[in-house]
């Protein structure tokens, strides 16, 4: 029987103790495990989302798109909450059928058609963790510099750097190997304490404002303001949409759609305001963070001396939470593949992955804040796609059967013609395809790589194409017949 089911490693299948590693992987939690409330949702967002790397995405709305810090805090809300609002939609398919989002996408594009969107996703996630790692290694080496004297610059001193890539992975996987229950309790306490530092380290950042240069800032035009909503959203919570339902598939099915809404968009979006409005706050006047190639030391430098170790403390600890979690979607992720190891194997895979990545960034390339914004400006449109059939398909579905969603054999019900449900595949590749011909892409200030047939048009030049990728990706699927199989629980069409 070629059943999904190698993802068990023996013992109880539910989210365990906060010492116990989580034995499941993918299989969907049974209805009476299921005690999450909304509440774990907002503190698991809100802690991943305190990490320094809001700063420079807020610099950069002042620095490149002429905005004020006015227009910047809006363009926070809109981008960042709303985005989160999405990942919190994300998470009612979670509490509906009690899988991982991407093992969830297998009743709407059938076992082989998800593969593609799955890829993207653990792309996505592993490019994220790439960038916290680095970032956090950064960190370190400054800490080192600070209390040991020795050389901060990477490439200069690559045994230290790899030593620091190494502390942050290490203490990614005692975390997010755990599993479930132990990243919502840690989650939820170190919000306080690493959040506590960072708000000491901004009424520094704040205090070195040149207020007259704020105020005379004239605004910056509409158009700037849309782009930035795009940049910040991809930046955020577009990243983190296919993770959605990773950790609420643990919340009881009593909760309503709209706590899980509220408590992602308002989880994530209260640091990001915040962090992204100060970002673009320390940036007027002064471009330095938006260009620096290390944020981490930009903002060191714009600090008193003495608030080094607790600044650096802070920005650890907020990449670190941030990271785990990441991680831990990302070994869901993995084994939605069919890659056949337990759970906590999958999360070494990855950081594997990471890892390297980290050190090329750090040892041979010679930036990575650019790549970054690039990277994040790709992705978005594919997982955008993905978004617009997913979404498309919850108007319609109501519950997704937990033993076809392991079942990879020829005629189950999530087999469709082949393993794909053409229409779902058809729109997630044409809206792609769409998405792209607005999209220029550029790292830096480097020659385009890419550049859309459409990108000069008024939807193009004002990063408008993600919000046609999800419109072409809804209708074309809904047009192609929509959520297909069973769609409503048993019970409910007796």
């Amino acid at each position: 029987m070629a059943q999904d089911t190698t993802t068990r490693s023996g013992g109880t299948l539910s989210s365990g103790t906060l010492t116990s590693v989580e034995q499941r992987g993918i299989e969907p939690v049974p209805h009476d495990e299921r005690n999450g409330a909304p509440g774990a949702l907002f503190w698991v967002w809100f802690a991943a989302n305190i990490s320094i790397l809001g700063l420079p995405l807020g610099a950069t709305l002042v620095a490149f798109q002429g905005l004020t810090i006015w227009q910047a805090l809006v363009v926070a809300v809109i981008g960042a909450a709303g985005s989160f609002a999405v990942v919190g939609v994300i998470s009612i398919a979670g509490r509906r059928g009690g899988a991982p989002g991407l093992t969830l996408s297998r009743a709407v594009f059938g076992v082989r058609g998800n593969i593609g969107p799955t890829a993207v996703s653990l792309l996505s996630r592993l490019g994220w963790e790439t960038v916290n790692t680095t970032t956090a290694a950064f960190v370190l080496l400054s800490l080192f510099t600070i209390l040991f004297g020795t050389d901060g610059d990477a490439k200069a001193n690559p045994v230290l750097t790899i030593v620091a890539i190494l502390v942050f992975v290490v203490a990614t996987v005692l975390i997010s190997g755990l599993g479930h229950a132990f990243i919502v309790a840690v989650q939820k306490w170190a919000t306080w304490v690493f959040g506590a530092l960072n708000v000491f380290v901004a009424v520094f950042l704040v205090l070195r404002v040149d207020w007259d240069v704020v105020g005379s800032q004239p605004a910056g035009p509409v158009a700037a303001m849309v782009i930035g909503i795009g940049t910040i959203a991809a930046g955020t919570g577009i990243g983190w949409a296919t993770a959605g339902a990773d950790i609420a598939r643990y919340t009881r099915t009593s909760v309503k759609a709209g706590a899980l809404v509220s408590a992602s968009a308002a989880g994530a979006g209260i640091p990001l305001v915040v962090l992204v409005g100060l970002g673009a706050l320390v940036s007027a006047g002064d471009p330095t963070l938006a260009q620096a190639g290390d944020p981490v030391a930009a903002i060191r430098d714009l600090l008193p001396s003495w608030m080094a170790i607790p600044y650096l403390v802070a920005a650890f600890g907020g990449l670190l939470l941030s990271n785990h979690l990441s991680v831990y979607s990302a070994s869901l992720t993995t084994l939605t593949l069919g890659i056949k190891v337990p759970r906590v194997w999958a999360v070494a895979v990855d950081v594997v992955v990471t890892t390297l990545g980290a050190m090329y960034f750090m040892l041979v390339a010679d930036g990575f804040y650019a790549p970054f914004i690039t990277f994040i400006s790709v992705l978005a449109v594919p997982i955008t796609a993905w978004l617009g059939v997913f979404i498309a398909d919850m108007a319609k579905r109501r519950w997704y059967d937990p033993v076809a969603l392991l079942d990879l054999r020829a005629g189950g019900r999530y087999w469709y013609r082949g393993g794909v449900a053409w229409g779902a595949l058809a729109a997630w590749v044409v809206a792609i395809v769409v998405g792209f011909l607005f999209t220029a892409v550029q790292v830096g200030d480097a020659d385009p790589v890419f550049v859309g047939a459409l990108s000069d048009s008024w939807i193009g030049a004002n990063g408008l194409g993600w919000i046609v990728t999800f419109v072409v990706a809804a209708v074309v699927y809904l047009l192609s017949g929509g959520a297909r199989g069973q769609v409503h629980a048993p019970e409910e069409r007796a």
